[in-house]
């Protein structure tokens, strides 16, 4: 790949000299050289060019000298590395240059021998610099989307073997939707609906894991959510809670003066569920999440719920109904379930 060069210095010269000794580098487009005649016109440059890898700079010039340049380049530009190429080569100088940022220092008349190994040098360094930093965006971003367990299990040896592993947990799982969001999105331009979608879904993911709970997917307009552990239960319902509340505050104006109340509705339900990979190895798509009976009555629950309700089954009523104030719904039937059951909605 072509490194981009900018060169800083008031000797009309010296643009001539570079051309000339790195005329077979430029030729085979390993370099390419942008050249400025002080430290003001460099920073012009690089907005011009802001691809530019490495710099070259003379510390004695017009307007902008070198060392202020690399103070601004620091501020700027702080993947940008700079190298000094000077007549004034004594200690102070190298000292005040090497404290502003300077990466190395020449001294003046040029070895262009030392000059071309330096240059390497720099590049080099720099190249291992965004590689850093794109690993480090990369990470984040796997972060955004995958969940904290698949990470922790993705740097383990057994990452190959363990990926289509499956196993039981006891756990709770919560749906939250927004209601009547589909109306909205209908009617309100791409961007105000993905700016709603995404505000609500900020919501939702700060309370869960506020409560230590996993965010397993979004869907649509709603959002699946896994509490694991100690007191798993009631850590999804305060988490619930705290959703309904949060979002009962907000107003919104639509495009037509409107306003929009925005209420959830969300249904939790606790139980024994098989978590692990699912999805298809030949796509190579898989998603790590958790299935079965549980999770079905939670989403059950979830289609159930009022705008502004929270709904649990009576079995996980009996359990919270010491800490939380719930008001019996009644009986309702439930898809493939045999009997009705009595459902609650967790007040406070």
């Amino acid at each position: 790949m072509k490194a981009k060069i900018l060169v800083v210095d008031d000797e009309a010269d010296l643009q001539l000299l570079i051309r000339q000794k790195f005329r077979r580098q430029i030729r085979e487009q390993e370099y390419e050289f942008v050249f400025a005649e002080n430290g003001f016109k460099a920073l012009e440059v690089l907005e011009q060019h802001p691809d530019v890898d490495m710099v070259l700079s003379d510390i004695n010039m017009p307007e902008m000298d070198g060392l202020t340049l690399l103070i601004r380049l620091g501020e700027s530009s702080p993947l940008l590395k700079s190298v000094i190429v000077s007549a004034y080569g004594d200690m102070d100088n190298i000292r005040m240059a090497m404290n502003r940022g300077a990466y190395d220092f020449l001294t003046k008349p040029i070895d262009f021998k030392d000059l071309e190994v330096t240059m390497e040098k720099t590049l080099k360094y720099v190249a291992q610099l965004k590689e850093t930093l794109k690993a480090v965006r990369e990470n984040d971003i796997l972060r955004m989307y995958v969940d904290a367990s698949v990470l922790q299990f993705m740097t383990q040896d057994s990452f190959g073997q363990s990926l289509m592993a499956s196993t039981n947990i006891d756990a709770t799982v919560v749906f939250m939707d927004m209601c009547g969001f589909t109306s909205i999105s209908e009617r309100e331009s791409p961007d105000t609906v993905v700016k709603l979608i995404n505000k609500y879904f900020d919501v939702m993911v700060k309370e869960v894991i506020a409560q230590g709970g996993l965010v397993d997917k979004f869907m649509g307009d709603a959002v699946m959510a896994v509490f694991r552990g100690e007191y798993h239960l009631d850590r999804a319902v305060e988490s619930s809670l705290a959703v309904r509340n949060h979002i009962n505050g907000f107003m919104e104006e639509l495009s037509d003066q409107s306003g929009y109340f925005p209420k959830v509705a969300i249904g939790i339900n606790s139980g024994e569920m098989v978590s692990g990979n699912i999805g298809s190895a030949a796509l190579k798509r898989l998603d790590y999440t958790v299935i079965g009976d549980a999770v079905n009555v939670a989403q059950r629950l979830q289609a159930l719920a009022k705008p502004g309700q929270v709904v649990v089954p009576e079995s996980a009523y009996l359990k919270i109904k010491d800490s939380f104030k719930c008001n019996l719904i009644g009986e309702v039937n439930l898809k493939n379930k045999a009997n009705p059951i009595h459902i609650y909605e967790v007040m406070e």
